[in-house]
Parts: structure tokens; C-alpha cells; sequence
């Protein structure tokens, strides 16, 4: 399976997409840089996008940082020992406790391996992921998309992907997720790329980021999104 893993791949698919569908060719204009944001597989990065979960990037933040200062570094045994009691004390909702605490339990009894489900194809591995309690496609989508590099996932759930893409196309409401899947159809085999494209559109219109958190290291307000 071919991976985005680099910049020049980045590059190509923008090409790609360009050729596929000339309505792009504004947006990635307007979008300017389209960041890689890899992230390396595991517990921490899981954490964060599990944290991400439905809230604002400044809210995200602000849990994640009082998290690492509770467990540092941020491993699955740290938050096995911490408990609900660490998870509460840093903000986190009781659904996201569980989620993660759930997801430590995992790993330490040895019946989920984050590293080699980057290996998997993507739709074996978002439906072991979605096997744990508090992980939902849009999660597993976003795992997969920055810790593993995989080419072909939009997650079509993402409300900052439904409003960019509706406002890039002049829609007069965003897209739901069906209209949203039908759309990103053709941007295949670069969904991945096209994903992060409108993520950068929505920054350079918008004048924020709505990117999902995917370390411990973005709960600095300062982290560019490298």
C-alpha cells in the first residue's frame, strides 16, 4: 500500500487531485501549504485524537496539557495507575475516561497492538479499533491517516471538513456525511491528501485551525503543525 510519508508526496497528490477534479485547483491556491503531520503510532498519539473528540483545538489543548503534567511521559501504564481519578482531575470527560482507560487496559493485556495496525489495510483496522469502547470511525480515521500514513481516507464525520468543503464549492449548507462520502469519491486514491488540503483551506479562510490534535507535543499553543 502506498503511504504518504513525505512532502513529494504530498505534492503529487495535489497534482493528482488537480487533474481529477479541476475545482481544486482554486482551493489548493488558497489553502498555500498543505502540511505532511505525521505522527508516530502508540498510546500518546491516540490519547490526543481521543481527547479531540468533539471539542475545540484550545479546549483539546488545555486537557492534554494538564494531562502530560500529570503523567509524564504519557503511557498506558502511567494512566492504568493514574485511573479515572488523573483523567478527571485533567478535564477529561467521563466517556473519554473510559475510552482511555479502556484502550491502557488494552495494551497492557496485549489484545491491541497500535504499531501494527498501521500495517493493516485501512478498513480491517478501523474495525478493530472501533472495537473499543469510545472509538468511533472518525477517530480510527484520523489514527490512520497521520500515524500510518494511509493514501485513501477522508473522514467524512469532520464538521471543519463539511463546512470547508461546502463553503469551497459554494454550497449553500455544509455537506452531510452521505453527501460528504459522495463527493470525496472522486478524489480516490488521494483522500488522504485531499483531507489535509481542506484542513489547510479551513485554516487560511477561517484563520484558525480545526486540524485534529494528534500529540501530547500540540497541547503547546506554539507546536506548528509540522
Amino acid at each position: 500500500m502506498r503511504r504518504i510519508d513525505t512532502l513529494d508526496d504530498i505534492a503529487e497528490g495535489l497534482s493528482a487531485l488537480a487533474a481529477a477534479d479541476p475545482r481544486l485547483g482554486e482551493v489548493i491556491r488558497v489553502a498555500e501549504e498543505v502540511t505532511l503531520r505525521r505522527s508516530e503510532p502508540g498510546f500518546a498519539s491516540l490519547v490526543s485524537i481521543i481527547v479531540s473528540q468533539q471539542v475545540s483545538r484550545a479546549s483539546a489543548q488545555a486537557m492534554m496539557r494538564r494531562l502530560t503534567a500529570l503523567a509524564d511521559p504519557l503511557t498506558a501504564h502511567a494512566i492504568a495507575e493514574g485511573g479515572p481519578d488523573m483523567l478527571r482531575e485533567a478535564g477529561i470527560s467521563r466517556p473519554k475516561q473510559r475510552a482511555i482507560l479502556a484502550l491502557a487496559e488494552s495494551l497492557d493485556a496485549g489484545t491491541i497492538d497500535l504499531e501494527a495496525l498501521c500495517l493493516l489495510d485501512a478498513e480491517e483496522a478501523i474495525g478493530q479499533l472501533t472495537v473499543l469502547p469510545g472509538i468511533g470511525p472518525w477517530t480510527a480515521q484520523i489514527y490512520l491517516l497521520f500515524s500510518a500514513g494511509h493514501p485513501d481516507i477522508f473522514p467524512v464525520k469532520d464538521v471543519a471538513l463539511q463546512n470547508a468543503v461546502g463553503r469551497a464549492f459554494g454550497m449553500d449548507e455544509r455537506p452531510n456525511e452521505r453527501e460528504l462520502h459522495a463527493i470525496a469519491e472522486l478524489w480516490s486514491p488521494w483522500r488522504g491528501v485531499a483531507a489535509r488540503l481542506f484542513w489547510a483551506y479551513h485554516q487560511a479562510t477561517m484563520g484558525r485551525s480545526a486540524a485534529p490534535m494528534l500529540t501530547p507535543a500540540e497541547a503547546d499553543p506554539q507546536t506548528p503543525l509540522g
